[in-house]
């Protein structure tokens, strides 16, 4: 850093730390300063947790905390001063082009973050092909990964999810504990589904109400809790529903709101941490979130075998315990669990390391990254 450009840090420093009360020694245990500008609403996900200044990282007691974040553009003088632009995806999709940045500098990182599925808010643009240096989103290739499951294996270590996973085989998992047994052996009801949002993409609505025809056949139904169902369970107290779903249920319909690669949401964590088998229904590849063993596929089974095999494991418990042998191997987590994981722990520590900041990247032909096939 040449003598002019010192001084100029010092000064923004100083200034930045007046306006967002700073802790200078903090910041400075991390190394030097990084400025995030948020090009658009703060008040959308997940711009609205990151706060204002280093708050944000100083809350979750991130490992970096030398990061400022703001949606003041003329807070170094230039918005190409800042050394990343982070711009929230369904907010850009109607954005003029004149409402986006004019000019940049060659040190900026331009960031795409979106939480939302792909087929619900599709890009269908192509300026912004070799427009984003780094994304934030759920999907596994990203570089700051947005989801809501950890998976750790027997020695606590992180091992997914990720897009080529290694999971141990099914013969050489240990059978189910007799604790597990113990638990599972109580379950009296079929399956169970949360929900509240009763239109969507995926019409998961509909293929629920195909599901619980071929279900009645065998005397077996579907329990809709929320918005969508006739029961009750305020998911103001989680605790108490993922409890009953443990005790009670046999399955969870894990069914997603819209089918795009990779998303996948709590939808599926609950089940997976209540000693429940998932129905899983949606557009990624599940294998990248969990064993084949794990789980039940309505889309490579159909509603009539899906309902036949749901039955059979109801019939058969000690079939049925054999979707349990992973627990003795692998547990799953929520990524705030641990600051390890936490993603906007993530996204202020990329900007320290110095290899990934200096390397050239950039999504060459975003569209077809990020876009479903025929959705545009």
């Amino acid at each position: 850093m040449t003598k002019s450009n010192r001084k100029l840090h010092s000064q923004i420093f100083s200034q930045t730390s007046v306006f967002f009360n700073i802790n200078d020694q903090y910041v400075h245990s991390s190394g030097r300063i990084k400025y995030i500008l948020r090009w658009t609403s703060e008040r959308t996900v997940p711009f609205v947790y990151m706060g204002e200044g280093n708050d944000g990282f100083l809350k979750r007691k991130c490992a970096y905390t030398n990061c400022i974040v703001t949606n003041n553009r003329s807070l170094l003088g230039d918005y190409t001063n800042f050394d990343i632009i982070v711009f929230n995806g369904p907010e850009i999709i109607n954005l003029p082009k004149e409402e986006l940045p004019q000019k940049r500098s060659q040190h900026q990182k331009y960031v795409f973050a979106s939480i939302e599925s792909s087929d619900n808010y599709p890009i269908c643009r192509d300026d912004f092909n070799n427009y984003f240096n780094w994304t934030w989103t759920y999907k596994l290739s990203s570089e700051v990964q947005w989801g809501y499951m950890t998976i750790r294996d027997e020695n606590k270590q992180i091992v997914g999810p990720k897009i080529d996973m290694n999971w141990l085989d099914f013969e050489r998992m240990k059978p189910v504990s007799e604790d597990v047994k113990l638990k599972l052996g109580n379950k009296t009801k079929a399956a169970a589904w949360f929900v509240s949002n009763c239109f969507s993409r995926s019409r998961r609505n509909e293929l629920t109400r195909e599901l619980a025809a071929e279900l009645a056949k065998y005397d077996l139904y579907i329990d809709i809790y929320g918005s969508c169902g006739p029961l009750k369970c305020s998911r103001n107290d989680e605790d108490a529903c993922d409890n009953m779903l443990e005790r009670d249920y046999f399955f969870y319909l894990s069914f997603e709101n819209s089918l795009a690669e990779d998303y996948v949401t709590e939808k599926l964590l609950h089940p997976l941490k209540h000693l429940t088998v998932p129905i899983v229904y949606g557009g990624a590849n599940y294998t990248r979130f969990m064993p084949d063993s794990a789980y039940l596929n309505v889309r490579e089974l159909g509603v009539k075998k899906l309902a036949e095999k749901m039955n059979a494991l109801i019939e058969n418990s000690e079939d049925y315990r054999e979707y349990f042998r992973w627990t003795n191997h692998y547990s799953y987590h929520t990524k705030a669990e641990s600051i390890e994981t936490d993603e906007y722990c993530r996204f202020c520590s990329i900007l320290s390391e110095d290899d990934l900041v200096k390397r050239k990247s950039v999504y060459e032909n975003f569209s077809k990254w990020w876009d479903p096939p025929l959705r545009c």
